[in-house]
């Protein structure tokens, strides 16, 4: 089903093409970019059938489907009790990463944008929920993050798209600026909690999660500079999965959408 999408949804796949072009346009021939982006594609199919079937996994049988390297750091950073960021992206199987944790019974919350159609969002919500994961909404009180990380459990977060609507910040991303949301550093400095990377890769039978040692903050002092300096090292960490599987991340995206020029209109309308 994925792959026909590649071919069913022209202005997705001409999105893709155009993306991978960027990125890798003076490393991959045209024919290895098509390639990728039909990978793209038959991957967001494999993932939608995944979710539909997370009534099938339970604590006995997860382990079968998803393998992890670095489980060891989570569990030093839980047993410290002073809570911790879980940094990815739209990578993988992203709902599966939560899911994983929730399913072996850490304790998971995950912030997440309201989607517009409430029937959907209440679908994935009752998924999530399904597999032990908590989900606290992007515009909910600050208080109710806050009280996640005293208490000393984690809080994920996807932070690798273009939303010009939240603080963010233009980094580097594949050799061109990329407007980067900065609230999981600006989280992280406010309340002295690490931001520990961590990515789920697939693989030819399941999947394989790679978490990374806690990102080392770079803290002049200077706010600014502090939120961009350590937003760019925690994006090229991202950075450098998708170059070592690109087909599994969203390049259906529109990544480089917003421009300096753009956002500065946007603030003074």
């Amino acid at each position: 089903m994925g792959e026909c999408a590649f071919f069913l949804a022209p202005r997705h796949r001409k999105k893709a093409l155009e993306n991978l072009r960027l990125a890798f346009g003076k490393e991959k021939s045209e024919a290895e970019i098509r390639a990728i982006a039909r990978a793209v594609f038959r991957n967001l199919g494999e993932n939608l059938f995944e979710v539909l079937c997370v009534p099938k996994f339970s604590r006995l049988n997860i382990d079968r489907y998803v393998k992890i390297n670095g489980l060891e750091i989570v569990e030093k950073a839980l047993s410290q009790k002073r809570g911790f960021i879980a940094l990815s992206g739209h990578f993988g199987n992203w709902e599966l990463l939560a899911g994983y944790f929730g399913i072996k019974g850490y304790p998971v919350n995950v912030l997440a944008r309201r989607l517009r159609y409430d029937k959907y969002d209440n679908f994935i919500n009752s998924l999530r929920r399904g597999m032990g994961v908590n989900v606290i909404y992007r515009d909910d009180s600050p208080k109710a993050i806050l009280k996640i990380l005293k208490e000393g459990q984690s809080l994920a977060i996807l932070a690798d798209q273009d939303i010009s609507s939240v603080d963010g910040v233009f980094i580097d991303f594949f050799g061109r600026p990329a407007y980067t949301p900065t609230a999981p550093v600006a989280l992280a400095l406010a309340t002295a909690v690490p931001i520990i990377p961590m990515f789920i890769v697939r693989e030819r039978l399941g999947h394989r999660i790679y978490v990374e040692e806690p990102l080392e903050l770079e803290i002049t002092g200077n706010k600014e500079t502090d939120l961009k300096v350590n937003t760019e090292k925690w994006s090229k960490v991202e950075e450098s999965y998708i170059r070592r599987y690109p087909s599994q991340w969203v390049w259906v995206h529109d990544r480089w959408k917003t421009n300096p020029s753009m956002l500065l209109r946007e603030k003074n309308a």
